[in-house]
């Protein structure tokens, strides 16, 4: 069976929950369970810390798992990126109180709390910065007021949190993160997987597309499909009224409403869109 890492709590498990959900995988009822069998799918599921699944999955005691990006470059595993999930965004930033530095040129010498120490380390060689790295576990925001740093690195989704610590991001971003899906560098891919990337990609077709409908005259259809090439290309179907077809396409889900308003300019009626509940691409 394919073995597969779920992130157990935080930010990224509901939402990795829902993905496999979606992509016909059965999950968990409840946040006590540890592990899940998925007999039908032939799939283990495990529920564990993300900052733990790299590792499992690097060391090769799981097949593959789902973890951020920024958890991943952090533990220095031996992971490799299969694909990335389109949730759990977020950017790793410095943080400091207002005036404190400007660039990550400011830091040298600095004490630097945070969480991601992998990540920090690897970027402050990267820009020659000599400075103290102090490693915590969990939240930092805390560190400066407390006087364990003069600034700190660490994940940002709102920025809210760092605002009533008194904090302030400054400098170019470290990182930007999302949800990836990660499998061990350099070994045969284990029965199921590429099963579970397709699901996985058909899912995420399915949140960013509709199906897009439209009836338009014949000698129109070029300025049309200019409008909507379609993955590949638009499905043109006569009707009974004559001169007229039927074009069905894939549009981006988010551009919707401005294409059609786009196409009814150019000729098009009966213009619709529906949700594409699955997909292989």
């Amino acid at each position: 069976m394919l073995r597969v890492a779920v992130p157990n709590k935080g930010s990224l498990s509901e939402s990795a929950t829902a993905i496999l959900t979606e992509a016909g995988y059965k999950q968990r009822r409840t946040t006590k369970d540890l592990a899940l069998t998925d007999t039908a799918n032939e799939v283990e599921f495990y529920y564990l810390r993300p900052r733990d699944i790299a590792v499992y999955v690097g060391e090769g005691t799981l097949d593959v798992g789902i973890s951020g990006r920024d958890l991943v470059l952090d533990s220095h595993a031996d992971d490799d990126i299969l694909m990335e999930l389109g949730f759990g965004g977020s950017t790793f930033r410095f943080a400091g109180r207002p005036g404190v530095a400007d660039s990550v040129k400011d830091l040298a010498g600095k004490r630097i709390a945070t969480s991601f120490a992998g990540i920090l380390s690897d970027h402050l060689a990267e820009h020659g910065v000599e400075a103290s790295v102090v490693k915590l576990d969990g939240a930092v925001e805390s560190a400066v007021q407390l006087g364990v740093a003069d600034v700190i690195a660490d994940v940002v989704e709102t920025g809210t949190t760092l605002r009533q610590a008194g904090l302030e991001v400054f400098g170019e971003p470290i990182l930007s993160s999302e949800a990836v899906l990660i499998t061990r560098h350099g070994v045969d891919q284990p029965a199921g997987l590429q099963q579970l990337v397709r699901r996985l990609q058909g899912v995420l077709v399915a949140r960013n597309y509709v199906m897009m409908d439209y009836d338009i005259r014949a000698e129109s259809v070029e300025a049309a499909n200019a409008l909507t090439p379609g993955l590949e290309s638009p499905t043109v179907s006569p009707l009974h009224r004559e001169g007229w077809v039927a074009v069905r396409v894939m549009v981006l889900r988010a551009d919707a409403q401005k294409i059609m308003d786009q196409l009814w300019d150019v000729g098009a009626r009966a213009i619709l869109t529906t949700d594409i509940h699955a997909a292989r691409i």
